[in-house]
């Protein structure tokens, strides 16, 4: 493994990154090294380092779950990896126990994830299960480039998921709550795949972004009373001919405000699809969902088979990444990880290694 193989660590909560050399010259049978190429900063990773939440691999440990590089090593029944470009799936599931053998793969007890039950890509370098990695085809197309799509790792794959469970059909009306990150890549999948899509935010940046792509129409959060918002989604589903099962609403912001608009939008018959995540806690009237006859349903990333799906739609243009994103070096990780949970970087950040440039 080369010297320079290095990480940034959280060696306590509060505490800000440390550069730690990587030792990864141990590789189990069935494993991969991935020269990282491009690394994403997600929600999760502040959660870990700034917000109480604990992760399940002891400290100090490397964060960073969305990740894309490039095969280096392989152990032992992997080496037809090597070489290859991939996508790191941010759940890689076991794929033998009851979970995994019921069709519930990111819930497996034995599950890995990067940058919670071990070494993450905030890193040169990163050792992970070859099995669910996702190939990226050579050549991409114009435009994009391989540290683009650490962010289908999680913040595409997991609003693919969380609409794909839904069902959503074309014509039917879709709100996302909250735009920043994962939830603007929903809005664009959810339009891509011909749904009316209203998007809600606090930022009117973040609103006139996704309103070019993908959003036919945005809601500024307090602007007008959540009665007034449900009114108009009413009258949104009754023009398109399937009230009752035509309203999907998915909460993306990650916020305890978010939460509770999200959940104050349910309607007859309608689904919330919960993909943000915060360790707040908020009051809500849950029978609700049984006078509405509603359905609400989360969903912890997105099995690896899956990954091709929504990577396709990338691949075609249908979803756009680099206007939602930014990146940074690697050895500006601790500093851009405070700029994330502070809310100065407003796009989703990737970081990039020296060898990625």
């Amino acid at each position: 493994m080369p010297e320079e193989a290095y990480g940034y660590a959280l060696v306590a909560a509060g505490k800000r990154l440390e550069r730690r050399a990587l030792e990864l010259s141990a590789l189990p049978a069935g494993w991969v090294v991935v020269r990282v190429a491009g690394c994403g900063v997600c929600h999760t990773d502040v959660g870990f380092a700034a917000e109480g939440v604990p992760p399940r691999h002891p400290l100090p440990l490397v964060l960073g779950h969305e990740i894309a590089g490039v095969v280096e090593r392989a152990g032992p029944g992997a080496e037809a990896w090597l070489g290859r470009r991939v996508i790191v799936p941010a759940v890689i599931p076991c794929g033998e126990c009851p979970a995994c053998r019921a069709g519930r793969p990111t819930i497996c007890p034995r599950q890995f994830m990067p940058g919670n039950d071990g070494h993450g890509g905030f890193a040169t370098h990163v050792r992970v299960p070859a099995r669910g990695l996702c190939p990226v085809p050579d050549p991409l197309p114009a435009g994009l480039e391989l540290a683009d799509l650490a962010v289908v790792a999680d913040a595409v794959t997991t609003p693919f998921e969380a609409i794909r469970r839904s069902g959503l059909e074309a014509g039917e009306v879709t709100v996302f709550v909250g735009v920043g990150g994962i939830g603007a890549f929903g809005v664009q999948i959810a339009s891509a795949l011909g749904a009316q899509v209203i998007a809600v935010d606090v930022d009117p940046e973040r609103l006139r972004l996704v309103a070019e792509h993908g959003a036919c129409e945005t809601w500024l959060a307090g602007e007008r009373p959540l009665r007034e918002l449900r009114q108009a989604l009413r009258e949104r589903v009754r023009a398109s001919g399937r009230p009752g099962t035509a309203l999907k609403i998915f909460e993306t912001s990650g916020t305890a405000a978010g939460q509770e608009t999200a959940f104050g939008l349910l309607d007859f018959g309608a689904y919330l699809g919960v993909v943000g995540y915060t360790p707040e806690k908020i009051a809500l009237r849950l029978s609700n969902l049984m006078a509405f006859d509603a359905t609400a349903r989360g969903n912890w990333g997105c099995p690896p088979e899956v990954y091709p799906e929504a990577l396709a739609l990338v691949l075609e243009g249908r979803v756009k990444l680099r206007p939602f994103t930014e990146r940074h070096a690697l050895d500006e990780a601790p500093g851009v990880l405070e700029a994330v949970r502070v809310r100065e970087i407003r796009r989703r950040v990737v970081l990039v290694p020296p060898a990625g440039r």
